[in-house]
Order: structure tokens, then C-alpha cells, then sequence
């Protein structure tokens, strides 16, 4: 059962009030080993099921695109998906803007976090919702 994926972050508090805002994670977790601030954020009563772990520390810089591919989030609308991604154009973190690939995809945007780190919201995919 996968519980958790961790990724670094340089600024921590940057990339934990993006997670919140964007895709409307809490925090369940908060500690400091060796000042190194590790961050978890949950949805909202799964807390106890899955969990994106951060982990404030120093890294060089990110590359475009990042590493991992993209983390994925159903939302509850096509509104949703304009609205996130109009927000990000805002932003200047829009990677690609909302667009309707068919079945199975659905309709999505993509906005890459502080780290360069890629995520799509999607609405009509078999996952999720």
C-alpha cells in the first residue's frame, strides 16, 4: 500500500502554503530533526491513508522539467480546473493551460509547484472522482 511520497524543498514555507492553497492539503505533521523541517499534508480526513511529505532542505537547483513527472489531483469540476489554472496563469506557474484530451484524461491543466515539480488537476479521469 503506498502511504507517502517525499519530495525536498528549499523554501519549505513557500512550498507547504502552495500545497494548501492549490490543492487544498492541511497539515497533519510538522517536525524539525537535525533543522531539517519535514512537512506532512494530507486531504482532509485521509490523513491516516496518504500523505506528501516535505522535506526542507538545501538542493541545487531545479531542472525543467523536474525529475518526477507530475502528481495528479481529481477535482470536483471542469470550473475547478479553469479556476486553477487561470490562478496559476496569474501566477506564472501555468504549465500547460486547461484543455479536454477525451476519455480516460478528461479535462485538465498543469501548474508546476516552487520546486519545478509538475501538477496536474483533472476532472472526468476513471481515477479519483
Amino acid at each position: 500500500m503506498l502511504t507517502h511520497v517525499a519530495i525536498h524543498a528549499r523554501d519549505i514555507k513557500t512550498t507547504v502554503e502552495f500545497y494548501k492553497s492549490y490543492c487544498g492539503l492541511i497539515e497533519s505533521h510538522r517536525r524539525v530533526d537535525d533543522n531539517v523541517t519535514v512537512v506532512w499534508l494530507a486531504e482532509e480526513a485521509r490523513e491516516g491513508e496518504f500523505v506528501l511529505v516535505l522535506i526542507g532542505v538545501p538542493h541545487r537547483d531545479q531542472v525543467d522539467p523536474a525529475p518526477m513527472a507530475h502528481l495528479g489531483y481529481a477535482v470536483d469540476s471542469r470550473e475547478e480546473v479553469d479556476r486553477l489554472g487561470a490562478l496559476a496563469a496569474d501566477d506564472e506557474i501555468l504549465v500547460a493551460a486547461p484543455k479536454d484530451a477525451g476519455p480516460v484524461v478528461g479535462y485538465f491543466c498543469m501548474v508546476h509547484d516552487p520546486e519545478g515539480n509538475w501538477i496536474e488537476f483533472s476532472y472526468g479521469q476513471a481515477l479519483g472522482r
